[in-house]
């Protein structure tokens, strides 16, 4: 591509965003009432006031909050070498956005005067996290990336339930969550022009040590360039850039992705020149997209916020440059068949611990004067109330582990689970989907819509990996891109603030307490059906994880056998996913516990993954309906809470 092809592109982009801008302007005000400057407030009409504090400084907002994404994103990328790093994908950004949530809720006197600080630190615990996961495989791309992006979803799913449990900040909270630019003066803009300059003078200055790291770790060494200290300086430069845009305006997703993707697209190359130009692509792109989002607004009066907006590209930009990430990865096989070190008796042992837990979520209640084990009047009284509860836990928790044992035998990768390869995400989108086509949707066309959505995702991940042969690292990834695109769909329609927002941020957070006779009696048979499937089809699941050759040699129908096992984690997750919402991570744990417990034989393995995942989720409604009390935590939150740290310790001990 050509200079001049460059440069007409770049003023076409340039043009777009400006006639958008004074489209949206014009609306508001003919070019000849516009107020003269210097702005006097005083002498100005209430139009010409809306102007001039809240419709121009909003586009120089979104020129400067894209300007300083690109320059993150360009130093991040150039710092991993890897150009899928952005302070979106490295969970910069949600980490930023959960100690701001948690500081509004609990600490707002915290924010007068630090907001940024407590950005900051809440961006660096984040950036810690990922990086040191990052630092065990000497910062591979796929890694670090899929690292980021569980720390991020994880981060984000905690901000909504804590947004959830405090209803009088929700609306307020969930709109500046989702990037909001909508401004009242001009101190925004000052604050954030002031970070631009920094950052590009810091910049500037570190020119030459990025330059020395593209030749490697031995040559560096070699010229005595310190490693650690240069790539420590430029980590925290892009990682106070992200979070300075994240307190001013909120979570604004994958334009420090995009705006150094789209420089290297238009045929920039030399280091220098791609971190002066990121800023630039990244100012326009997130202006033009601010100019989109005003001009929808003004036609249909749905006014999404446009951080909401710049995260759907974030999926298919993903995919897109997938194949261009190197990977130090050999191929890791999954959950494979090996000696059984386990009996019936270990299984009946396993069992035998359900009958304890229903006790404890039936007969014992906490009060406020403690823990007490109810008497047989009281627990006549509460028993139609818990059992429906307490049976769709445990019909959810079997559903979400079978689905989770079912991946990673289907794609031979041990990190695979419904909330992590993006079906869990999918049947969000089908949980949205339902409630926004049938106003007043019942369990019928929830479950129908979950279940398909589920399924859909599920396809695409696995069509797209087959097709790019991909390893399992990769399609990992592939799904998380997928489960990214999923919640920026979510987040859009959280923003708009009708109905519907309602009842998807209550899906988010998860809940049993809505469970009915009906909805447990279809949950608990639902998880039957599908392990009875399991069980019968034992050997294929045996064979499915040994390759693409093994099960067509044996005789396997592998197209039947893989779009059955499909349907059946997507329905399971679907299922699952109306009663404990898009993360629990019980389908990552359940079939990891069990195998390491002993229960390697495909039959073996599936059954003692159900009762784990059954036990898993009737402990965690115990404690979400307990631990706060009187006070109730979201469901999926709660296994979140457990299921979190034991993913970061599974990726850093694989790495």
């Amino acid at each position: 591509m050509t200079v001049r092809t460059i440069w007409s592109l770049a003023a076409a982009t340039l043009l777009l965003a400006l006639a958008l801008a004074t489209y949206t302007a014009l609306q508001r005000l003919p070019l000849q009432s516009w107020p003269a400057i210097p702005f006097d407030a005083a002498r100005m009409t209430t139009d010409q006031i809306i102007l001039a504090y809240a419709i121009l400084p909003r586009s120089s907002v979104a020129v400067l909050a894209g300007a300083i994404l690109g320059l993150s994103g360009a130093l991040l990328q150039r710092l991993l070498q890897n150009p899928i790093a952005d302070p979106s994908t490295l969970g910069v950004s949600a980490g930023a956005q959960l100690a701001l949530v948690a500081g509004t809720l609990f600490f707002p006197e915290v924010l007068d005067g630090y907001r940024g600080l407590v950005a900051l630190s809440g961006s660096f615990m984040a950036a810690s996290v990922v990086f040191l996961l990052g630092w065990r495989r000497a910062f591979e791309p796929v890694s670090m990336v899929v690292s980021g992006l569980l720390v991020g979803v994880t981060a984000s799913a905690i901000s909504a339930a804590l947004t959830l449990s405090q209803g009088e900040y929700l609306m307020s909270l969930v709109t500046w969550n989702g990037g909001s630019l909508s401004q009242q003066d001009w101190s925004v803009s000052l604050s954030l022009l002031l970070q631009l300059i920094g950052g590009l003078f810091l910049t500037l200055l570190l020119i030459r040590p990025l330059v020395v790291l593209a030749i490697g770790d031995a040559g560096a060494r070699s010229l005595g360039v310190s490693l650690f200290g240069i790539r420590f300086a430029i980590g925290a430069l892009a990682v106070a850039l992200s979070a300075g845009v994240s307190a001013a305006v909120g979570l604004v997703s994958f334009i420090g992705l995009a705006a150094p993707a789209l420089v290297r697209g238009l045929g920039v190359r030399k280091p220098a020149h791609i971190l002066f130009a990121a800023p630039v692509a990244g100012g326009l792109l997130l202006w033009l997209c601010d100019g989109f989002v005003q001009l929808l607004a003004s036609t249909t009066s749905e006014n999404f916020p446009t951080g909401a907006v710049t995260a759907l590209i974030g999926g298919p930009l993903l995919l897109w440059l997938l194949p261009q990430v190197r990977s130090d990865d050999a191929h890791q096989p999954g959950v494979v068949e090996q000696q059984n070190r386990r009996s019936l008796c270990s299984l009946l042992l396993l069992s035998a611990f359900i009958p304890v837990i229903v006790f404890v979520a039936l007969a014992v209640a906490k009060t406020a004067d403690g823990w007490l084990i109810l008497n047989m009047q009281d627990f006549k009284d509460l028993l139609p109330l818990r059992w429906p509860r307490l049976l769709a836990s445990a019909g959810a928790g079997g559903l979400l582990a079978l689905a989770g044992a079912i991946l990673q035998r289907l794609t031979g990768n041990p990190m695979a689970s419904p909330e992590v390869i993006g079906v869990s995400g999918g049947a969000g989108i089908g949980f949205a989907a339902a409630i926004t086509i049938f106003p007043a949707a019942g369990m019928l066309q929830l479950f129908a819509g979950a279940g398909l959505g589920a399924i859909a995702v599920m396809i695409v991940v696995l069509i797209f990996s087959s097709r790019q042969h991909l390893s399992p690292q990769r399609i990992l990834l592939a799904g998380v891109a997928v489960s990214s695109f999923s919640s920026a769909i979510l987040a859009a329609l959280l923003a708009v603030g009708d109905q519907r927002s309602w009842q998807i941020l209550s899906w988010l957070g998860g809940t049993a307490s809505t469970a009915t006779p009906v909805t447990a009696m279809v949950l608990g048979s639902l998880g039957v059906i599908i392990l009875f499937l399991c069980l019968t089809l034992s050997r294929w699941l045996t064979i499915m994880p040994l390759g693409a050759s093994v099960p067509q040699t044996v005789g396997v129908p592998v197209r039947a056998a893989r779009t059955l096992m499909i349907l059946a984690a997507g329905l399971g997750t679907g299922a699952a996913a109306l009663l404990v919402g898009p993360l629990s991570f019980v389908g990552l744990m359940a079939p990891h516990i069990a195998f390491r417990a002993g229960f390697t034989r495909s039959r073996d393995h599936m059954l003692a993954t159900f009762l784990l995942g059954a036990m898993l989720m009737l402990i965690a409604d115990i404690g979400a309906r307990t631990v706060t009390f009187p006070y109730e935590l979201p469901l999926g939150l709660f296994a979140a809470m457990a299921g979190a740290p034991y993913l970061i310790w599974l990726i850093g001990r694989r790495a």
